[in-house]
């Protein structure tokens, strides 16, 4: 089978070649540089920069794969959710591309992606479905954070996800705060690895709450009350590190906790994590010892495929056509606020 798969829900435009479960070629074109200056993604520049970018990146994808779109089997493209008029450029593109060419479209949650996403991997990367396992699965972003409890391939339950705001708007939000560049999230965990996690003491929020959802507003809130106190901290360049790791940890014990305790109550061997916040070094590193003291098996997603990306589109909607699913209707919508079926 040969798919062509499309992503465009927020700040990417990234188009996938998938060929028997194998990405053969996976182009992004990034837009952080046009949105630096703004502290954060403005929709109407990420709509025209999709326009703009979308035919060439999947022109890149099918030169890289040594293919042509006639070669394509089936087209795919994620429906919701994200930025609304990001999100309806790439699905259109892939119903006119489905309408011409006869064959069929597969609308993809961009949630359900990244919950697959820890079982792609290799060189080039391959859904590795064949070592699938019940897991919990944690799904962090700047968006969205969410715990997943995944039965079997392509059925799985939602256990709690984000009251408020989610881990990773939390970092960039901070990070604003803090005067640091956006993307803000990165900037902290490269700071806070020469920074003190015990220097200052942050809340941990809904920690010992017994439902698995999550709530960092008030962890951005108590920064900027301390910020508002203590401004010297800024100019002093250990302390601003030792900030930077004191509020990471925060965040980090909270989502690992949460997760591997929602493990532990279901009774799934395995742990996955993923989405962009999945790419953060203190979280990596504390999921494993946390799996390791559990006796969990532990996956995270390949660096390359936290952030937003076609090819864990594509993977998924390959699975789901050989898994009988029905493929979209060429006259559906794209869908901001698609919910994840549970």
């Amino acid at each position: 089978m040969k798919l062509l798969a499309i992503e465009s829900s927020c700040d990417e435009t990234s188009a996938a070649v998938i060929v028997d479960g194998v990405v053969v070629s996976n182009a992004v074109s990034s837009q952080i540089k046009l949105h630096q200056e703004y502290g954060g993604v403005v929709p109407e520049l990420a709509t025209r920069e999709h326009l703009r970018n979308l035919p060439p990146v999947c022109r890149e994808a099918l030169a890289c794969a040594g293919l042509e779109i006639g070669d394509m089997d089936a087209i795919a493209a994620t429906q919701g959710p994200g930025l609304p008029a990001a999100l309806m450029v790439g699905f259109k593109a892939a119903q006119a591309m489905a309408f011409v060419l006869r064959k069929p479209l597969i609308g993809i949650h961009h949630h359900e992606a990244h919950l697959y996403s820890p079982w792609i991997a290799g060189d080039p990367p391959r859904g590795e479905f064949e070592v699938f396992q019940p897991s919990v699965s944690l799904i962090v972003s700047g968006g969205h954070t969410m715990l997943v409890h995944v039965e079997k391939e392509l059925t799985h339950r939602i256990l709690g996800s984000t009251v408020d705001d989610a881990a990773g708007e939390c970092f960039d939000k901070t990070a604003k705060l803090i005067g640091l560049p956006y993307p803000g999230g990165p900037e902290m965990d490269r700071l806070a690895v020469d920074g003190n996690p015990k220097a200052f003491r942050f809340p941990r929020p809904m920690l010992r709450d017994e439902n698995d959802n999550f709530s960092f507003s008030g962890l951005k809130t108590s920064v900027r009350y301390f910020l508002r106190d203590s401004p010297e901290i800024l100019e002093d360049g250990q302390r601003l590190r030792d900030l930077c790791a004191s509020v990471q940890a925060a965040i980090v014990e909270v989502l690992v906790k949460k997760t591997v305790r929602a493990a532990v109550r279901v009774g799934a061997p395995c742990i996955t994590a993923s989405g962009g916040v999945a790419c953060n070094s203190s979280l990596r590193r504390e999921l494993a010892k946390a799996c390791e003291k559990k006796g969990l098996k532990l996956r995270l997603a390949d660096a390359r495929l936290c952030t937003d990306n076609a090819a864990m589109i594509g993977i998924l909607a390959e699975r789901k056509l050989l898994a009988g699913c029905e493929p979209t209707s060429l006259d559906s919508e794209s869908s901001p606020g698609l919910r994840m079926v549970a």
